[in-house]
């Protein structure tokens, strides 16, 4: 059974715990009426006090819900990526496609530069980053950037965790397909737009050198065929892409929710995108989305 929130007036409090500078942005105050709650603004003020004790004296800590952004740029730069970035990706997400938040606090550590990255990842989490950019590591609920690299993956990231609470069965082709489109985006209109970005070389080549699967295939890839081989990266360019001709013909997010409620009976979205497209023949489909991609070179 679904809990049921009442949401009481936004508070925002500043703390200094330990040397690290906290600001607390508008943290609800809920109360839950069931056990799958998101956290409260007392939870966070504990999770808070606990990173304190983490975190190194010159990192800035804000509880932007459902995440708490920690940095080492300098603070009003560390509080600008929490608002323009976080908040306001998860306000536009939320917007289109999400209901519910994460039942979890995720921390998101936010790192000046290559090496403050990678000497952080192995000072705070015993890891070797594999991705010059960042990752997620689920063993401590965070998401790890190289901030430098700029806020794409961020936002990247940001989707995965909204769509493991509202779709937690998404199969990886549109689970990536979305995260990758908001890599590269801006506002249009008060709604969040995926633009054009470096995945689109490789899918032009893929394309050109007839490399591309059929979308039943994409659609119905298991995690180990969508992630493994040497053609993942094309894997994620063709689910992006698919996800941009959606959007640019403005079926996106009627998609994902008709998606998400015919998924018991249509778990890879195959006849939910044949149905909202209104194409019957997908071979044929693939050839004038193609023929699309192609196209946005002159764009």
């Amino acid at each position: 059974m679904n809990a049921r929130w009442t949401f009481k007036s936004p508070v925002s409090t500043a703390l200094v715990i330990a040397g690290a500078s906290v600001l607390l942005c508008s943290v609800p105050q809920v109360q839950a009426a069931g056990i799958d709650a998101p956290p409260t603004k007392a939870a966070f003020a504990g999770h808070l006090a606990k990173l304190a004790g983490l975190a190194p004296k010159n990192f800035t800590m804000v509880a932007q819900p459902p995440f708490v952004v920690l940095g080492d740029e300098a603070p009003e730069v560390v509080r600008q990526r929490a608002t323009q970035t976080v908040k306001w990706a998860v306000d536009r997400l939320k917007q289109d496609y999400f209901r519910r938040d994460p039942q979890e606090i995720i921390d998101v550590w936010l790192f000046r530069d290559h090496t403050s990255y990678t000497n952080h990842a192995h000072r705070l989490f015993h890891d070797t980053p594999t991705s010059p950019f960042g990752y997620y590591s689920e063993a401590h609920h965070a998401l790890i950037m190289n901030i430098a690299t700029g806020g794409g993956t961020l936002v990247h990231e940001i989707v995965h965790p909204f769509m493991r609470a509202n779709f937690p069965n998404c199969p990886p082709w549109f689970n990536e397909g979305l995260a990758s489109l908001y890599e590269a985006s801006v506002e249009m209109n008060g709604h969040i737009q995926g633009r054009i970005n470096w995945r689109f070389k490789g899918l032009e080549e893929a394309i050109r050198e007839d490399r591309t699967v059929s979308f039943q295939k994409l659609t119905s890839m298991t995690e180990a065929e969508f992630y493994g081989g040497d053609g993942y990266s094309e894997h994620y360019a063709q689910a992006r892409y698919l996800c941009f001709y959606l959007q640019e013909h403005g079926l996106l997010v009627r998609f994902y929710h008709l998606f998400v409620a015919a998924a018991p009976n249509d778990p890879t979205g195959y006849e939910t995108l044949r149905r909202v497209l209104g194409e019957k023949d997908m071979k044929a489909f693939k050839e004038k989305w193609e023929k699309f991609v192609l196209g946005l070179r002159k764009s």
